[in-house]
């Protein structure tokens, strides 16, 4: 790894197969899956005592390339703002380790993965998973580095349900957790989002029941419409206002006919090119199934609803940092609240902070100052403490 200019420069995806045939990862529905490989990538460096682990957990459509490049300096990390030198996950202080998620595309063995009894791809063979076995793989990834217990694990949307699973089945482990944007529950208009995502995917006639792998094509309108879908979501009204208004493509292109019949149904407003564009281009680096797995495990998170976890709570030594965005509506403010209600409750240190942007919920991904000043400030008093 090197750097460039305060940021981080060149980096590398490692893989690691963890669990095998001989020592195969047992999942919480019980099955049993193997081989496992994951895809992670790490920057800074690990200390002796190997006590400055920062993990990232990527949200749902993310991967394990939060930082740096991988040859493009215009191309960078999807987290890129956040951790590097000098900025809020220092890396010269904190080695940062960020795998592609179980389930996943980019590397980490998902639904397009090779099924060793079959020789094809899982599809919908995959089995289940849950937030507690994206954290399993987790931890065995930190075993496999030589490493006992991360100092902190931080995550935005998706990414901080694994950081509030870790803390909550792990009560001694983390020092600090993190969640930005997050939920530790989805709402039933959540849900109900996902959902046509999904029927979008599942309803696409080349999606053949979920084995496109390998042939001539796959279900590519189902996956741009669910992603155009999505992102409606993770912007705020104000956001669009102000990204689009009711600007169209060609401002000297004639008004319909009120007297002629409306034949006219492709891209006239700005805002409706940007969702084309992004549905486009999600195509290329994500997995339909993948989308499937991911937007159902959310919809199924809801660990305060497990009878075992408040006795969990009597032990939990973990710091709570929670951030919401005022503008995000696909996770509230009242998300966090939550969060902060049911840790509070067994005096559990939580900080809050809601973050003035008129970005909504992709707020997390972008660099905003007050967002920045305060994640800094929650590993900086880690940091402090670590030393002391």
């Amino acid at each position: 790894m090197t750097t460039e200019s305060g940021a981080i420069g060149l980096v590398e995806t490692q893989r690691a197969v963890l669990f095998d045939e001989a020592s195969p990862l047992v999942l919480s529905s019980g099955r049993e899956l193997s081989p496992v490989e994951v895809a992670y990538e790490t920057y800074g460096t690990l200390s002796a005592e190997r006590d400055n682990v920062v993990v990232i957990c990527h949200a749902l459509t993310g991967d394990a390339n939060a930082a740096g490049h991988h040859g493009d300096p215009d191309r960078r990390g999807w987290w890129d703002n956040i951790v590097g030198p000098g900025r809020p996950v220092d890396t010269d202080r904190f080695f940062v380790v960020c795998p592609n998620l179980l389930g996943g595309c980019q590397g980490t063995t998902g639904p397009s993965s090779i099924d060793p009894r079959t020789g094809k791809a899982y599809g919908l063979r995959f089995p289940a998973i849950t937030v507690r076995d994206l954290v399993t793989v987790h931890r065995k990834l930190l075993s496999h580095l030589g490493v006992e217990r991360p100092l902190a694990v931080l995550g935005g949307s998706l990414g901080g349900m694994q950081a509030l699973q870790w803390a909550l089945d792990f009560p001694s482990e983390v020092q600090g957790a993190a969640l930005v944007c997050s939920t530790a529950r989805l709402t039933a208009q959540n849900i109900a989002f996902s959902a046509v995502a999904r029927e979008a995917i599942m309803r696409d006639p080349d999606f053949n029941g979920g084995d496109f792998y390998g042939e001539e094509k796959g279900p590519a309108l189902g996956l741009a419409l669910a992603r155009m879908t999505a992102h409606i979501t993770y912007l705020s009204e104000e956001a669009m206002r102000q990204k689009f208004g009711r600007r169209r493509q060609d401002p000297a292109a004639p008004g319909a006919n009120p007297d002629e019949p409306e034949s006219d149904f492709d891209v006239d407003f700005e805002v409706e090119s940007y969702l084309r564009h992004q549905g486009s281009t999600f195509l290329d680096r994500f997995d339909a199934n993948t989308y499937l797995y991911f937007s159902r495990m959310m919809d199924r998170f809801d660990p305060f609803s497990e009878p075992e976890v408040f006795e969990h709570l009597k032990d939990l030594k973990t710091k709570f940092l929670l951030v919401s965005f005022d503008s995000d509506w696909r996770f509230d403010s009242n998300h966090s609240r939550d969060i902060q209600r049911q840790l509070a409750r067994a005096g559990i240190p939580v900080s809050f902070r809601e973050i003035e942007s008129p970005w909504g919920h992709d707020s997390f991904l972008l660099e905003i100052p007050d967002y920045h000043r305060t994640v800094a400030a929650f590993f900086d008093n880690l940091w402090r403490e670590r030393q002391s």
